[in-house]
């Protein structure tokens, strides 16, 4: 369910600044996005798994509040993130 270690450094590649750029807004926001894919697609195997259902809620909420911050802080590189991720 989790994203793996090559997951991770394969998206921190890909929208951090550098390789140990995993703080970003852009790395966070992919690595929710790809966690939140993972859990449901386990919801849809399992529906009555109520702990990881709360888990995928707390994650979108994460994502959610993320997003908001950036596009306060940047525009630009909310919708450039949104359109990449397809939000």
């Amino acid at each position: 369910m989790a994203v793996t270690a090559e997951q991770k450094k394969m998206l921190v590649q890909k929208y951090g600044k550098n390789e140990k750029d995993t703080g970003n807004t852009e790395v966070q926001i992919a690595v929710l996005s790809a966690e939140i894919k993972n859990l449901s697609e386990h919801l849809q195997k399992f529906p009555k798994d109520y702990k990881s259902l709360r888990g995928l809620q707390r994650l979108i909420g994460k994502r959610k509040a993320l997003l908001v911050y950036l596009h306060r802080k940047n525009p630009e590189r909310y919708h450039a993130i949104t359109k990449e991720l397809g939000l």
